[in-house]
């Protein structure tokens, strides 16, 4: 594994022990659904190059973005990122199976996809179709009905969370009940925007990676705007040059 080092709460020296990243990076297991939502940034502020995230990845953030993953009891995910970004559904491997067995997780992750327009999400879409278990869609009543029974003709599950648009709490009250508690979200802007705005989001992990970018790209979060809300820092570990940053959302340092 890449070397990482941790540098707020203070470490000791040297890199971080597997398992220390893993208690750093893993959900309190308290019974309450929590939503992570996961970004990678240039240094600048950009969050794609050339329409996707990847090209700003390194390997560190890599290694976090397969944790928040192999934690998880579902990952959630806009459809339009999920295609942009050729998200398939979570393929069980050996590290992950025995990382969630000592976690007392199922074998593998739940994927959710959320679509207002149903419009970014083709049946043929490989988070529906190259999938372990049934993606779940979230989506809303305005959606034409043979939209949503291509989706289902595909394998996966429809849920209906609204009428004109996508009612974000029902969704997340819905994978309360099915106990899939620990949501690892993974964007886009638009989706974050709006958990953010709707007070949903319980922890912020972001990577700024070593780069500039300039030119158009935009930013992590898209929506109609609200009032700051305070972020308390949870931790900072880096490698390569990469800052792997938590942040608690809503509450203030201190508290």
């Amino acid at each position: 594994m890449t070397d990482i080092h941790q540098i707020f709460p203070a470490a000791g020296a040297g890199p971080l022990p597997v398992e220390a990243l893993e208690r750093l990076y893993a959900y309190p297991d308290d019974g309450r659904l929590r939503v992570c939502v996961n970004f990678v940034s240039s240094a600048d502020g950009a969050l794609e190059v050339e329409g996707r995230s990847a090209g700003l990845s390194t390997p560190p953030d890599r290694v976090v973005l397969r944790l928040g993953t192999d934690l998880a009891d579902v990952v959630l995910v806009a459809a339009g990122t999920a295609v942009a970004e050729g998200f398939t559904g979570v393929r069980p491997r050996e590290r992950m199976a025995e990382r969630r067995r000592r976690f007392g997780l199922s074998e593998v992750p739940s994927t959710a996809v959320v679509t207002g327009s149903g419009r970014s999400l083709p049946p043929s879409a490989s988070v529906l179709t190259d999938v372990v278990i049934p993606t779940i869609v979230f989506t809303c009543a305005a959606v034409p009905e043979r939209v949503r029974a291509g989706w289902t003709d595909a394998g996966a599950e429809v849920v209906l969370t609204g009428d004109g648009t996508v009612d974000l709490h029902a969704a997340l009250t819905e994978l309360d009940r099915r106990g899939l508690r620990r949501v690892n979200c993974m964007g886009g802007p638009g989706l974050f925007g709006s958990l953010a705005e709707a007070g949903l989001v319980d922890e912020l992990r972001l990577t700024v990676a070593p780069f500039l970018v300039s030119g158009d790209a935009g930013r992590i979060a898209r929506g109609a705007g609200l009032d700051p809300a305070r972020l308390s820092l949870v931790s900072v570990v880096t490698g390569d040059d990469t800052l792997l940053i938590r942040y608690r959302v809503g509450e203030p340092a201190g508290r």
